[in-house]
């Protein structure tokens, strides 16, 4: 058994976006919960936002060179093949440094160096599932690593490997300082935009489009806008040229209060936002990414929508008017607001941190 009162050292690898980290950080929030001298080694890619929301939270930070192939042509595909026995033999340094009781692939590409590399040198390795469709480095490892642990159902006939369990997706700690507390709606009805932590083009043009609908009609909201950084600068000026006023940033940073003011969410249908919304109870229009793999935020939010939890728009279907729609309906139907949150809440898994550290424990006790 692990000593509480020892250094217990555990490395979280993956990123790429907010999605595959936040869960990595709930997971290491249970960690430092259990242990007193817990160290936590976040190993990412070199994309300049993973270390800006590591550092945040105040956790040590590495780098790779890893990329990503799909989608980069066959000479960019090529050079990152090239470039992958340096990323491994940056990992076995990395482990070899660090001497981690076990490693945790969240997704992204920086997680199949790390996780090949403990598996190389004997330490026991998992790795985590957000969305129902997994991703390519998820698939090649999940017959490679000692646990696999999964948000959705569906995920489990594209993996290999018997020790899988279905434990949701872990949710970050603090969006639930107020869980518990009924939210009470303001004079002003609140709208939270959130395309994930890179934004989304489509829905923040759609939403601006919305907005003058409203407006038209002399229905007034409070909004919260999380624009992404590439299109602050479009959004911000379109929200001049229309006269409408918005709270707007490329990223929120602090979450727990923006969605406690908010009323209804508007966004894309990643895990993590699926999974935060059901564990807040928080209603919601989802539009989901046309272009994610085998589609799958498209069933991320159908399991939310089929239960009442939320409402689905597909981009094909999305426009400034029906977005408008949406929102009027819910702002002019209280009760019908409240039950929706209320089926979100019931898909809500906010014990999945706990769930995956507890069969992380029972690995070091197989080897």
């Amino acid at each position: 058994m692990y000593n509480r009162s020892g250094t217990f050292k555990c490395i979280i690898a993956g990123g790429g976006t907010g999605g595959h980290l936040f869960p990595g950080i709930a997971v290491a929030r249970e960690l430092e919960s259990r242990f007193d001298n817990a160290r936590i080694l976040f190993v990412v890619g070199r994309q300049r936002m993973e270390a800006e929301i590591l550092s945040r939270y105040g956790y040590e930070v590495k780098s790779i060179s890893v990329e990503g192939i799909k989608g980069r042509g066959w000479k960019k595909g090529l050079g990152v093949i090239i470039g992958l026995p340096k990323s491994f033999f940056q990992s076995t340094s990395i482990i070899k440094e660090f001497n981690p009781a076990f490693v945790l692939g969240v997704g992204g590409y920086s997680a199949g160096p790390l996780c090949l590399a403990a598996r190389f040198k004997g330490i026991p390795t998992a790795i985590h599932e957000q969305n129902s469709y997994p991703g390519l480095t998820n698939r090649l490892l999940s017959g490679l690593v000692n646990r696999v642990f999964i948000s959705f159902e569906e995920s489990r006939t594209y993996l290999k490997g018997t020790d899988i369990f279905l434990t949701g997706n872990p949710v970050r700690e603090e969006l639930f300082q107020d869980a518990g507390i009924e939210h009470k709606r303001g004079d002003i009805f609140t709208v939270l935009v959130v395309g994930g932590s890179q934004g989304a083009q489509a829905i923040n043009k759609a939403f601006l489009e919305a907005l003058e609908y409203l407006k038209a009609r002399s229905r007034n909201i409070n909004v919260i806008h999380q624009t992404g950084q590439i299109d602050y600068d479009r959004v911000a000026d379109d929200y001049n040229k229309r006269g409408v006023k918005g709270e707007f940033t490329p990223f929120i940073q602090d979450m727990t209060t923006a969605y406690n003011r908010a009323d209804i969410v508007v966004g894309r249908a990643g895990a993590s936002t699926v999974f935060e919304l059901a564990g807040l109870g928080k209603p919601s229009i989802l539009i989901p990414y046309p272009y994610s793999t085998n589609q799958h935020q498209e069933t991320n939010a159908l399991s939310l929508a089929r239960e009442g939890g939320s409402v689905m728009i597909l981009q094909k279907d999305l426009t400034g008017k029906s977005l408008a729609e949406v929102i009027m309906k819910y702002m002019d139907d209280a009760e019908a607001l409240r039950e929706m949150g209320l089926k979100a809440r019931k898909m809500g898994r906010i014990d999945a941190a706990k769930l995956i550290v507890d069969k992380l424990m029972g690995l070091k006790n197989r080897q």
